[in-house]
């Protein structure tokens, strides 16, 4: 039998090995997706990054813990976009590669704070500087033409109540660094017995910060409650699917006659040709409105008749036709809407489902007005309800309610329905604004002011419509209103890191330089000259 000896030995070597180093680390990447939905296991968020840390701190070299964060951003990003395989094929790996890059250097972070046997001093730094590399992570993929901010790690809390409260206070983007600041304490309380005090005080404090937001960041006051209605076709293919998806979308609107509705919200691409250039689609639409008794908010996926090129638009139709007001989708899929850089990359087409032709992009952000009592409605298309900024300008712009009009279709049997309709809790506990997520396919879900699930979600495998009570609410949260203060504040403590560094290369002696003798007691009691 191998010993404790043997077995340490065995360990060492296959940590030695970067071939199994470098498997390890695709592994260990790839972990964190199981927080999100569909699997939920929101709890493992908070330790899913410590194998990954473990490995890189071990690294021999500052350039083989950048290889390491980098090939375990490539499996972060293949794990959480998998559901683009079927679209993207062998590109999605390019893709996951190239993104994975943006992990290098937080690589290079977790080594200088944790490796070897970090002082109590460079362990309680870590809690800070380590969290705060991964959110410039975060930050610069949250770009739109890097895909996105999909896969948040602090969106994965979205059922959390004191995660959302935390939210309210700070964005998605301060409940990022809460979860990384407690994936730093384990890991810092697993692997260096010594400093095991700062760990236990840093997940004390992490502890005590989400406990006070639950406990004393008070949810949103009522303000009024507006009835929504939901209508959701399911999954319609074939010959004439564009017509026959808006025919149920009819049908499934009529049942709503005579149940007090204030609005109807069909999902995105509910309509396939532009309202002006199909004015018997707006005729049947103008009526549906007079039946129920409230207006429509369509969304129209068609070639615009009075400009050139494709739009998404959400549109508002009441009982006399379109009533002028209408938002154009701002920010569109990589590849799913446009191919970014086609002179390029437009080789993507020919091996994925990469949009054969550009959308164009709306001008701005539209607050819309419904009603006879005036409800503010903030319109997002899809991917958009993913952007925190966003909503948070809507909501600062007088919306009372945000709506996303979602289509995940191509992606029914994945993780991606789910994962999408998770973002809406966030993005009403970060304004104080409840918010309606609908699609054409499913999931459908409302979320209250602080974040609260309103009524039952409808699943991928439902073709329905759903009246939801939504409670309105009036006031302004910390973070609509001071904004992305959580990511000023990483950068500040990288800037003070790279400050540090910098001041102590300055004051190390360079090559050639002659180090000054110690002074000794006895030399320093004897005088020149003597």
């Amino acid at each position: 039998m191998r010993g404790p000896v043997g077995r340490r030995d065995a360990v060492q070597r296959l940590l030695a090995s970067r071939r199994w180093r470098a498997a390890g680390a695709v592994v260990a990447g790839a972990l964190p997706a199981l927080a999100f939905p569909a699997p939920g296991l929101w709890w493992l968020a908070y330790v899913a990054l410590v194998p990954w840390m473990l490995l890189i701190r071990t690294a021999g070299t500052g350039r083989r813990a950048a290889v390491e964060g980098w090939l375990g951003g490539l499996g972060f990003m293949l794990a959480v976009h998998h559901w683009l395989m079927p679209s993207l094929h062998v590109f999605i790996v390019v893709l996951a590669a190239l993104l994975g890059l943006l992990w290098a250097p937080w690589g290079l972070v977790v080594r200088l704070m944790l490796a070897g046997v970090p002082s109590p001093a460079r362990a309680l730094a870590a809690l800070a500087v380590v969290p705060s590399g991964w959110l410039l992570v975060e930050l610069v993929r949250s770009w739109e033409g890097l895909g996105g901010p999909w896969g948040l790690l602090g969106a994965s809390q979205w059922q959390v109540d004191a995660a959302l409260r935390v939210a309210s206070l700070g964005g998605v983007w301060l409940v990022s660094l809460l979860v990384v600041a407690v994936n730093t304490a384990v890991t810092v309380w697993v692997s260096v017995p010594s400093v095991r005090t700062a760990a236990v005080a840093g997940l004390v404090v992490c502890a005590v910060a989400m406990g006070s937001a639950w406990l004393w960041v008070r949810s949103p006051q009522p303000a009024g409650e507006v009835r929504v209605a939901v209508v959701q076709p399911g999954v319609i293919n074939g010959v004439g699917g564009a017509e026959r998806r808006f025919a149920r979308g009819e049908e499934l609107t009529r049942e709503l006659a005579g149940q007090d509705v204030d609005l109807v919200v069909w999902g995105e691409s509910s309509v396939g040709a532009d309202l002006a250039a199909r004015p018997d689609f707006a005729r049947r639409l103008a009526a549906l409105s007079r039946q129920v008794g409230a207006e429509l908010l369509v969304n129209v996926d068609a070639r615009r008749s009075d400009r050139p090129g494709i739009y998404k638009s959400s549109v508002l139709v009441g009982a006399d036709g379109p009533t002028g007001d209408r938002y154009d989708k701002m920010r569109l899929v990589p590849f799913g809407e446009y191919v970014p850089f086609r002179s390029v990359l437009g080789w993507a087409t020919s091996v994925g489902k990469a949009a054969t032709e550009d959308r164009r992009r709306g001008a701005g952000p539209v607050v819309m007005t419904v009603g006879d009592e005036g409800l503010r409605l903030g319109p997002l298309v899809c991917f958009e309800s993913a952007f925190p900024d966003m909503s948070r300008h809507l909501a600062r712009g007088g919306a009372q309610l945000l709506i996303a009009q979602s289509a995940t279709s191509t992606f029914q049997d994945s993780w991606a329905p789910e994962q999408h309709a998770s973002l809406a809790a966030l993005r009403a506990a970060e304004t104080g604004r409840p918010m309606v997520h609908a699609t054409l396919t499913g999931v459908s879900a409302v979320h209250g002011p602080g974040g609260e699930v309103i009524g039952a979600p409808l699943g991928t495998e439902r073709s329905a419509s759903a009246v939801y009570d939504v409670p309105l609410a009036s006031a302004t949260t910390p973070y609509a209103r001071l904004g992305d203060w959580p990511v000023y504040g990483a950068l500040a403590v990288l800037s003070a890191l790279c400050a540090t560094g910098a001041v102590r290369s300055f004051r190390r002696p360079g090559p050639g330089r002659p180090v000054p003798p110690a002074r000794t007691a006895r030399a320093s009691a004897v005088r020149p000259g003597r």
